[in-house]
């Protein structure tokens, strides 16, 4: 087992950081909106933000009658025992999916804990050898690489790993994505035409037309990570000059990624930086008629694509029983469940996302980001508050 008394320097300052700005990398649960939907803020939040399950997705229900593609649960093996699932995943947004997995099997029990998952993280180093945790689910990659670089992780095996494509995955086996999501630019149909948007995110603030027009969510999660990769992929440099360009543009600051895409529909903005799946919850809500619609950068920091993930922690009581429950993850009934309530990216090849949505495929994420990489926030958190920004 792994001395975890003192822990090393690095991980405490990944964890003060990120309480420091209010935890943006590796947020997790849901707080309430100002509309009564739950978003991410700067306090917590899961990253799918959002509306409740019920309110959005396709209506038919958190598990329709759509035709389902992959393998099915009563394929996979059964489940049984009992399981503690620390997860920073809100549960508004997956208690009904664990519920439904452990309505499956009579001999079954999940101890769901919900916080966000920096708080869980922070809690799995304090538990140490002790924690009762078999399996964490977090909002993202950063924080499972934590984890698995704190040597908080058993490696999951080939016929688990082998439900994704490798870019989807820790290289070691350490964590697997679940759901993802792609940054992505919303734009109002009736000021730009999608030729309108340049196809590098480095070209934003060299563009005119979007002086006064754009919108960001600094404190947001995915907007720091996406800033983390430019750093990654553009340097520190390139990094602070293009967040003085866009300052001096007058973009605008929203508290959270779903209120930029109501903002662009309203006309009250005419582009902005958010995650894809707001768009779609908004063109849910509102019909085809509303003048909102979805772009994407090419190969840069402005197209990368987030996982959702789980792990099976160092100290699960069963193994096997832990890694069996993030296959159902991977399930078909899981993955039509992301597409349907969160309008999150399927991993498993054979689901397709809902929306207008490009697949997978056709998306052009950066080749050169390790998304595990992306839970290095200290120097991201440290330049947006030099530039004034948080």
């Amino acid at each position: 087992m792994h001395e975890r008394n003192e822990a090393p320097r690095t991980r405490r300052r990944f964890l003060q950081a990120a309480a420091a700005a209010g935890i943006v990398g590796v947020a997790g649960c849901n707080t309430p909106g100002g509309d009564g939907t739950a978003t991410e803020t700067e306090t917590g939040g899961d990253g799918s933000g959002g509306d409740s399950p019920e309110q959005i997705g396709s209506g038919q229900g958190p598990f329709g009658d759509r035709d389902l593609s992959g393998v099915p649960m009563s394929e996979m093996p059964d489940l049984e025992g009992e399981l503690t699932l620390y997860s920073g995943r809100g549960e508004a947004l997956v208690g009904e999916l664990v519920g439904f997995i452990e309505d499956q099997y009579p001999n079954f029990t999940v101890r769901p804990q919900y916080n966000s998952a920096a708080e869980l993280v922070n809690q799995i180093d304090i538990e140490g050898d002790n924690s009762p945790a078999d399996v964490f689910y977090s909002v993202n990659a950063g924080a499972l690489g934590t984890l698995a670089e704190w040597g908080r992780t058993r490696a999951l095996p080939d016929e688990v790993l082998e439900f994704v494509p490798e870019n989807f995955r820790a290289p070691d086996g350490s964590w697997i994505g679940t759901s993802g999501r792609a940054r992505s630019i919303p734009y109002n149909t009736d000021t730009f035409s999608e030729s309108d948007i340049p196809e590098s995110i480095m070209a934003f603030p060299e563009t005119a037309a979007f002086e006064g027009e754009l919108g960001w969510a600094p404190t947001y999660s995915s907007f720091q990570a996406f800033i983390t990769a430019m750093r990654i992929l553009e340097g520190d440099d390139a990094t602070r000059e293009w967040l003085a360009g866009m300052q001096e543009l007058g973009v605008s600051q929203y508290g959270d990624e779903f209120q930029i895409a109501r903002a662009v529909a309203d006309g009250e903005i005419a582009a902005g930086l958010t995650n894809h799946y707001y768009i779609q919850r908004v063109l849910a809500r509102r019909g085809t008629g509303t003048p909102l619609a979805t772009t994407f950068t090419r190969n840069d920091a402005g197209a990368v694509f987030n996982v959702a993930g789980a792990c099976v922690l160092d100290t699960a009581a069963d193994d096997t029983l832990a890694a069996n429950f993030v296959r159902h993850l991977l399930s078909a009934e899981a993955q039509d469940y992301f597409a349907r309530t969160t309008f999150e990216y399927p991993l498993v090849p054979e689901v397709e996302p809902i929306g207008r949505l490009p697949t997978i495929d056709e998306l052009n994420p950066p080749e050169d980001i390790d998304l595990s990489q992306l839970s290095d926030l200290e120097t991201t958190i440290e330049l947006l508050r030099e530039t004034g920004i948080l």
